[in-house]
């Protein structure tokens, strides 16, 4: 199951705090993959406790997997694009207020500026959505979004749509087919690990 091997993946987290077991499996899903996986988190998924755990463990538990450090500061994240440091960045979860900064073209986070300074090498961004009002005022966002071609999404599904009508979160278990279609639709020669 090698069939990404020797892509170079940026793999960002967004503070939707519920999903980041979903997400955590999809980076181990990448791994296995072969992907040589560069962990990204906002500075609030980084560092904030919440009832889903414990931020250091959420963090411990990503570098062993990507087997590096997190990039969690905005100068962190800066050299992705002068340095061609990915061939796909990922971010999932991605919230609502995320989707509205890149829709904005707002770069204040490690997450924002990736993937500014990532697109800017005109190479494939895959989004997946995680909002409780991704029905409702952060359509239009997705909507924008999904008018630049270098931008692709993971497919979503509605979350408990009789207790939250509004909600989307992404299929994480379609991570990994996501990331070849956006591969293989932007035909990029890959960046190979030395």
């Amino acid at each position: 199951m090698e069939e990404l091997s020797n892509i170079k993946v940026g793999y960002a987290i967004c503070g939707s705090f519920c999903t980041f077991r979903k997400a955590i499996e999809a980076i181990r899903q990448l791994a296995q993959c072969g992907a040589d996986i560069y962990p990204i988190m906002s500075q609030n998924a980084y560092s904030l406790d919440t009832r889903f755990g414990i931020a250091a463990d959420f963090v411990r538990e990503i570098e062993m997997i990507c087997g590096k450090s997190v990039i969690h500061t905005i100068p962190q994240a800066e050299p992705i694009g002068p340095q061609k440091l990915l061939d796909v960045l990922v971010i999932s979860p991605c919230t609502g207020n995320t989707l509205a900064k890149l829709a904005a073209g707002v770069t204040d986070t490690s997450v924002t500026l990736a993937a500014k300074a990532h697109l800017r090498n005109a190479r494939p961004l895959v989004i997946g959505v995680s909002t409780n009002d991704a029905l409702a005022a952060a359509a239009k966002n997705i909507g924008a979004l999904m008018n630049n071609k270098n931008i692709f999404f993971i497919p979503m599904s509605q979350d408990d749509p009789q207790k939250k009508p509004n909600s989307v979160v992404a299929r994480f278990d379609k991570t990994v087919e996501a990331v070849r279609s956006a591969l293989e639709k932007t035909q990029l020669q890959p960046v190979y690990v030395s």
